[in-house]
């Protein structure tokens, strides 16, 4: 502490005034030295740099002053050849001697000397140690032919009229332009002028030629015509122009010569200018130039920010963007990095789209390029995946790198981004909506296995389409299919609302029915003014305020729409109705009087998850009244409504007790452990009680803890579900869930098997022969092709191998371009189909979003593409809870309150319900569900396809009669035939071959020839489906499988199936009618304190007779 305290300096005696002065004299003996920088910036030349050439501001207006006194010495000699008398004679003297007085001469004499003064000291300014460089420019030499001779002529008074080419400033005016523009766009921070510029350089290039040329023809003609200004004006334009009139032609030699060194300088110049200026043209039309910071202010756009733009995908969005009336005054511009594609190029070139599209080539992740697409006053900006890329993952490491420039860029712009993985979507988070591809598509491959064809539920539900496809075909089912696909989903407010005012304080049950048996429009969800969440069908139990959201499916939304009463339909004979089958019946009759109706309460207590059983109506109530159907109460009764626990199944009642302590030891339900990544919704779902080793999870191989190496081994209760892919992804997560969702009965789970690769023995092991269905995911690694169409190669192949070995098993996939579909079971001499391709063309020439919706493979939901709710995507901008509605509807989302979606088969027992309406009714009085649609199988007479013709030798003469007859008497969807019957005289040649081959050989081996030709002709005789069967057989025989499951595979192509989507109410039902239904939540009925186990269980009898109607 001491020493510390001892070098510490003792303070001065005393601070005196002059040491504040002065500064404290202690330092002075520092060894520190202050230091100052740039202090080459402080020398006199660097401030005249900074002053001249540096600074942008003061070099500008240096430039501006240059350019002004350029053009007043031009200015000066138009004034002396105005004020000049034209002399008499031819003589030599007048070219080198002019008449200029003293004022005008005065005021030349002060530009010279300013102008020469200036560009002396920016020459002395810009010198850099070379000063032939500064003397032989061509700037500095006129500026000396001009401005000297004045200077000299003020010391030597003789040689003030002598003739000085003062015209030629007009080429140092050009230069100083050119220099003051580009400080100006300096200044003003502008870098995409050289457009402008150039056009600039090329006019001002253009007059000087013409000013040089006029003035230079003037003064040398003074020994000649004598021409004026006006005249060597009107010869200059003449000649530039190629006219040539001739009436104002040069006399003397030195004006021609100098006309044909002024045409040589054009024909070099301006070549170059115009080279130039096409340059940039052609530059500016592949980047697209700018979208104006006027025409942003007052005008509303969107940006469409991609990798590369296909015109699959631009067709696709300017489609769906401009399908809706308020998005018409809108402009779409798009920034993409590449250069425009030709189909691109000409599609934009289009007048429907040339004045609504612009083409911006530039960078996401620049802010110069989002300034180019004013980023920062759009309404919206989409950024879209690109899905052709072999590594997805890269891909979508790009969408996140855009999406965070725009919110960099511009904070307040609403983002709409596609992800194809889904482990990358809490990157992006703070976008407003994200749709995740990967997701959606297993979501919907595996609904598909559920609830089939639910990919076309979708795909039609978020497509703009006013319903008139297919209206002028000649099918049924076509009429009915397309005009159902117009339905849409719209919202509005319930007070505002003319289909549901009328119902506030009623039930959403009662709601929903009535709205669609009076105006035809199926209410499926609302969103409460409190609460964010949407609800899909809350059920009974929700009492509709005024100011709930509803959201509804309809043709078109209700501002739309015209309303009419029961006498103006019955005076314009409207129906309201689009079936016209035989057996239609009106609206009115669909509910029968309420005197013969014996009334069940509304049933809304545990009921069977597999789909309510819409039983018929005992015997003994036939014999005295007609059957009839509950009404729909107004609230619910809740004290019928009886609650279950649902960790109980009620699948369970139905299995003996040995089953249900063996099924409650396999499974519970709970939500997973464990999430594959961040951000996917918390499902509750089956568990099993304890994990299983990873050795069980290989079906092929036996491990210590089972010996099984087949599916068949295993003795699965219920069909497999095969699952086709390249890899095991983290999407596979939203395939799984939905098949074990809390919902489902434990007795309907199907077993699932991951198949890694797909060779003919992997496929029988694991069970392709017994499999409910084959879902073949796209493969990623044959995205990314040559040709784009192509990137569906290898899947369309591999499903077409399977639909040919085993072709009554059903195949879901997914393609990535839609247009590939029409391969999906292809049948080269299909007629049927070929009619179909017809139909899509001119569905697709009328304009149509959806004319690829008349492929079987897709009207059945066997394929989709996922390029196809790339629409989900647009529609969002306008109805900005599709998204939300589309993930509850597949399952992605689980809301508390909100409905499932989930399906039931008509059955022979419930053909007495008729049709829709009552069916509606029966199930909102009952179950409180809510139909939305129905999944419709038809039969379809075709021949026999040209792969199972097997014709024997024998019967061939016989039959080709009978066969050429009904060839003639089939329908056009009858037309599938083989080469065989198409061909009669080579099927003849080949019998006769085949006879002849028999006949030969030696006689004493008689027997031999005959089991070899017998041998010959049975195999001759074999069916192309016949060679598959066999093969099929072998393989399995020697890979120790049984057969016993394998059949012929008949070939199911004889049927088609198709969605109504909200039908018409007096839409008959049909056998095997599959109806789509948006399901209560069970966790809506559990009460606060959860029951014991015993009282938990609803009796199986009880519930059966609660949910049948007793008429």
């Amino acid at each position: 502490m001491v020493d510390l305290e001892s070098e510490v300096p003792p303070l001065p005696p005393r601070y005196r005034f002059r040491d504040l002065l002065l500064g404290d004299q202690g330092w002075q003996n520092d060894d520190r030295v202050q230091v100052e920088f740039y202090m080459n910036e402080n020398t006199f030349k660097e401030r005249l740099k900074l002053f001249f050439i540096k600074n942008q501001r003061s070099s500008l207006r240096i430039r501006l002053f240059n350019f002004s006194l350029k053009l007043l010495s031009c200015l000066l000699y138009i004034i002396r050849v105005l004020l000049e008398n034209p002399s008499q004679g031819n003589e030599w003297s007048h070219i080198f001697w002019v008449n200029r007085s003293l004022p005008l001469w005065g005021l030349q004499v002060s530009v010279a000397l300013i102008s020469l003064f200036e560009t002396i000291l920016l020459g002395y300014l810009s010198y850099k140690g070379n000063i032939w460089e500064q003397i032989l420019r061509i700037p500095f030499i006129l500026e000396i032919i001009n401005a000297v001779p004045f200077i000299i002529s003020i010391f030597w008074p003789s040689l003030r009229n002598l003739f000085v080419p003062v015209f030629l400033n007009c080429w140092l005016a050009k230069h100083a332009l050119e220099n003051m523009i580009n400080d100006l766009h300096r200044a003003i921070q502008r870098t995409q002028s050289a457009m402008f510029n150039q056009v600039l350089i090329l006019i001002s290039t253009l007059l000087c030629l013409i000013f040089t040329c006029i003035c230079g023809i003037q003064h040398l003609e003074r020994i000649g015509k004598k021409l004026n200004l006006f005249d060597s004006l009107y010869f200059c334009i003449v000649t530039f122009s190629t006219v040539g009139f001739g009436d104002v032609t040069p006399e003397t030699w030195s004006s021609k010569l100098f006309v044909v060194a002024m045409i040589c300088v054009a024909l070099v110049v301006l070549p170059i200018q115009f080279e130039q200026l096409a340059y940039l043209w052609m530059e500016r039309q592949k980047s697209g130039g700018n979208y104006s910071r006027h025409r942003a202010q007052t005008e509303k756009h969107v940006v469409l920010c991609v990798s590369s733009l296909k015109i699959d995908l631009l067709m696709d969005f300017l489609n769906e963007f401009y399908a809706h009336p308020r998005l018409q005054d809108y402009y779409v511009v798009i920034l993409c990095p590449t250069e425009m594609d030709v189909q691109v190029r000409r599609v934009l070139q289009i007048p429907m789209w040339s004045q609504r599209v612009i083409y911006l080539q530039g960078s996401a992740l620049k802010d110069q390029d989002l300034l180019r697409a004013k980023m920062d006053d759009a309404e919206a900006c989409f950024i879209l995946s690109s899905r052709c890329e072999v590594d997805r993952t890269s891909s979508d490491h790009q969408t996140i790198l855009r999406a965070w420039a725009v919110k960099d860029f511009a904070p307040n712009c609403p983002l709409y981004v596609q992800i194809l993985k889904p482990e990358n979507k809490f990157h992006i988070k703070f976008a407003d909506h994200v749709v995740c591809e990967e997701e959606f598509k297993y979501a919907m491959l595996a609904l598909n296995c559920i609830c089939p064809a639910t990919s076309t539920l979708i795909t039609l539900l978020v497509h703009t389409s006013r319903g008139q496809e297919g209206q002028q075909s000649p099918e049924q089912w076509q009429k009915m299919y397309g005009r159902c696909s117009g339905n849409e989903v719209y919202h509005i407010v319930l007070e505002e609302s003319t289909f549901f005012a009328e119902y506030e304080g009623k039930s959403f049950t009662y709601a929903s029915f009535h709205a669609h048996k009076k105006f035809g429009v199926c209410l499926i969800g609302v969103r409460r003014e409190d609460n964010k969440n949407i609800l899909l069908n809350p059920g009974p139990r929700c009492i509709m305020n005024a100011t709930d959201i509803c959201f509804y499916i309809n043709i078109t939304k209700e501002e739309n729409s015209a309303f009419k009463n029961q006498d103006q339909q019955k005076k314009s004979n409207v129906s309201r109705s689009f079936y016209h089958g035989p057996s239609r019946l009106p609206v009115h009759s669909i509910i029968a009087s309420m005197g013969t109706v014996a009334i069940d309460l509304q049933d809304t207590s545990c009921r069977s998850t597999s789909g309510p059983t819409l039983s018929l109506p005992t015997e003994g109530s036939k014999e005295i009244r007609r059957p009839s159907i509950a009404p729909v109460l107004e609230v619910a009764d809740t004290s019928s409504i009886q609650t279950c626990d649902l960790l109980s199944d009620q699948s369970e009642d139905e299995t003996t007790p040995d089953e249900e302590t063996s099924s409650n030891l396999e499974y519970a339900k709970g939500y997973p452990p464990y999430s594959p990544y961040i951000g996917s919704s918390p499902t509750f779902c089956h568990l099993l009680h304890e994990k299983v080793p990873f050795c069980c999870l290989r079906l092929d191989k036996s491990c210590q803890h089972n010996y099984y190496e087949d599916a068949k081994a295993y003795g699965f209760k219920n069909k497999l579900i095969i699952v086709a892919a390249e890899t095991a992804g983290n999407g596979l997560y939203n395939f799984i869930v939905p098949l074990r969702a809390y919902y489902r009965p434990k007795k309907e789970l199907n077993p699932i098997v991951l198949l890694l690769d797909n060779p003919l023995d992997d496929l029988l092991r694991c069970g392709v022969t017994f499999a409910a269905n084959m879902v073949v995911v796209d493969k990623e690694s044959t995205m990314s092709a040559e040709e784009d169409y192509m990137a569906d190669a290898k899947t369309i192949v591999n499903v077409q191998t399977l639909f040919r070995l085993f072709s009554s098993l059903s195949i879901i996939t997914e393609l990535t371009h839609p247009a590939n579909m029409r391969f999906m079971q292809f049948r080269a001499k299909d007629c049927y189909s070929l009619a179909l391709s017809k139909l899509e063309k001119k569905e697709r020439e009328k304009g149509s979003n959806l004319a690829f919706m008349f492929r079987l493979p897709f009207a059945a939901g066997r394929v989709f593409s996922i390029s196809m709710l790339d629409t989900l995507l647009y529609q969002s901008f306008v109805k900005d809870y599709m998204i939300s509605i589309t993930r509850l509807l597949l399952g992605l989302d689980t809301t508390p309150g909100s409905g499932f979606l989930c399906s039931m088969k008509i059955t022979e027992d419930d053909l007495w319900i008729r049709t829709y309406a009552r069916l509606y009714q029966k199930l909102c009085s009952s179950t409180g569900d809510v139909p939305i649609g129905i999944y419709r199988t038809e039969s379809q007479k075709l021949t026999t396809s040209e792969s199972q013709i097997s014709i024997s030798v024998e019967e061939w003469e016989d039959t080709k009669d009978c066969k050429e007859q009904g060839h003639h008497r089939s329908n056009h969807r009858n037309s599938t035939s083989s080469d065989q019957s198409d061909h009669p005289l080579l099927r003849r040649k080949s019998m006769q071959w085949a006879r002849r081959l028999s006949r030969k050989g030696p006689k004493h081996s008689g027997k031999t020839a005959e089991k070899i030709t017998q041998q010959r002709l049975n195999l001759y005789r074999r069916s192309e489906r016949q060679e598959l069967a066999e093969l099929v057989n072998n393989r399995m025989k020697h890979l120790g499988l049984s057969t016993a499951g394998y059949d012929e595979m008949n070939d199911h192509q004889s049927t088609l199936s198709y969605i109504l989507i909200n039908p018409s109410p007096d839409t008959r039902l049909e056998l095997n009618d599959v109806v789509y239904l948006i399901r209560p939540d069970p966790l809506a009925y559990l009460p606060n304190s959860e029951p014991s186990r015993k009282n938990s269980i609803c009796n199986t009898t009880g519930q059966d007779s609660r949910e049948e109607t007793q008429l």
